[in-house]
C-alpha cells in the first residue's frame, strides 16, 4: 500500500480549502502511525475529496512526535499538532477542531482499532441530512470486564439522562458538519460527551455500526479508573443541557425551598415559644431551621452569581443562545427595510 504523493495530492486540490479533515489525537502510538495514515490515504484516495490530515501528538513519550516530524513530506496532507505536554484526549480533539479547515470533520483514535475504510460510509450517512454521525463498535474487540460492561453502563446512563440514546457513545470514530464541531467547547474529559454536547446545540445525531479491530500495539490507556470520572462529566453536561442560559432555576428554586422550609419551621418554634411558653433553646429542631434558612439564602446567591456568569460567558464570547439550522428567504428585503 502506497501513501498518497504531493503530484497525487496538487492533482487532486480543487478548493482552497479541504473539504475533509481528518482529526487524530496521537499518545504514545509510534508503531501504530505508518500503518494508520496509510490506511487513511488510502480510505480516501477514491472519494475525490480533498482533506487534511491533522495528527494532534498529545505529549507522546515514545517518538511519536518525532516520527510526525519526519515523516510530513512523505504524507503532503499532514498536519502535525505537537503540545508541549500531556493535556489528555479532550484536549487534543480540541486543538484539532481549532486547526481544521474542512467543511467535514472525521475523528478516530490512532490506536489502529478503529478503521479508516469506515470513513466513507460515515461521510454517505451524513449527507442524508444529518450533522454528527456517531460509530457503533458493534462488535468490540475489548476486554469484556474492565472494558465493555463499564461502557455499556455508562452508554445507558448517558442515554437515560442526557435524552440522547446512542449504543457507543465511546466509539472516536465519528463525522462532524464543521459548524457543529465550532460550537463544541471542550474542556476537563468532556470528550466522551461529543454527541451529548452537540444534541445541546441542535444537532441532528444518528449512529452507523462500524468495525472494531484488537489493539496491535502498546496497550490501552483507560481502565475501571475513568468510570468515576465519566460519572461527574454525566453531572456537568446534564447541568449544561438544562439549565446553561438559565442557572437561577435550580439554584433559586432550591434556595426557595429550603428557605420556605426554614420560615415553616422557624413559625412552628415562635408559636411554641410565644404562644406556650415551651423552652425551644436545646431543640435540634431550631438549629435545623437556621440551617434551612442560610442554605436557602446561599442557593439563591449562587444563582444570582451563576446568571452573572452565565451572562459573562455569553457576552464575552459573543455566543448566541440559539442555533439557526437554516435562513429560507425567497424574496430578500430592499436594503432600505433590512434591519441594520
Amino acid at each position: 500500500m502506497k501513501p498518497v504523493h504531493s503530484s497525487d495530492y496538487t492533482q487532486n486540490l480543487a478548493l482552497s480549502t479541504p473539504e475533509l479533515s481528518i482529526v487524530v489525537p496521537i499518545y504514545n502510538e509510534v508503531e501504530s502511525l505508518p500503518q494508520l495514515l496509510e490506511a487513511i490515504a488510502q480510505s480516501l484516495h477514491n472519494t475525490g475529496l480533498t482533506y487534511e490530515l491533522i495528527c494532534v501528538d498529545d505529549g507522546s513519550q515514545d517518538g511519536s512526535g518525532e516520527w510526525l516530524k519526519t515523516h510530513s513530506r512523505q504524507f503532503p496532507q499532514l498536519r502535525a499538532i505537537l503540545l508541549r505536554r500531556n493535556y489528555g484526549q479532550t484536549a487534543a480533539m480540541s486543538a484539532g477542531f481549532h486547526h481544521a479547515q474542512g467543511q467535514v470533520i472525521i475523528t478516530l483514535d490512532g490506536d489502529l482499532q478503529n478503521d479508516p475504510a469506515d470513513i466513507p460510509r460515515l461521510l454517505a450517512k451524513l449527507n442524508e441530512g444529518y450533522d454528527l454521525v456517531s460509530g457503533w463498535r458493534e462488535k468490540r474487540q475489548d476486554a469484556a470486564l474492565t472494558r465493555l460492561l463499564p461502557s455499556k453502563i455508562a452508554n445507558w446512563l448517558i442515554g437515560k439522562i442526557i435524552g440522547v440514546k446512542l449504543h457507543d457513545y465511546g466509539c472516536s470514530l465519528k463525522a462532524y458538519r464543521a459548524e457543529i464541531a465550532a460550537d463544541l467547547n471542550l474542556y476537563g474529559e468532556l470528550h466522551r460527551f461529543l454527541p451529548a454536547l452537540a444534541f445541546i446545540e441542535g444537532a441532528r445525531i444518528t449512529e452507523l455500526p462500524v468495525s472494531h479491530h484488537p489493539r496491535q500495539h502498546g496497550r490501552s490507556k483507560y481502565g475501571l479508573g475513568r468510570t468515576l470520572r465519566v460519572m461527574m462529566d454525566l453531572f456537568t453536561v446534564y447541568f449544561m443541557k438544562k439549565f446553561l442560559t438559565r442557572p437561577m432555576h435550580v439554584f433559586g428554586l432550591l434556595g426557595i425551598v429550603s428557605s420556605l422550609l426554614g420560615i415553616i419551621l422557624a413559625s412552628y418554634l415562635t408559636v411554641l415559644k410565644l404562644g406556650l411558653g415551651q423552652d425551644i433553646g436545646d431543640r435540634p429542631l431550631l438549629i435545623f431551621a437556621v440551617l434551612l434558612l442560610l442554605t436557602g439564602l446561599q442557593l439563591f446567591s449562587f444563582g444570582l452569581l451563576a446568571e452573572l456568569m452565565m451572562r459573562t460567558y455569553h457576552e464575552s464570547q459573543d455566543r448566541p443562545i440559539y442555533r439557526v439550522r437554516e435562513i429560507i428567504q425567497q424574496h430578500p428585503l430592499p436594503s432600505s427595510r433590512r434591519r441594520p
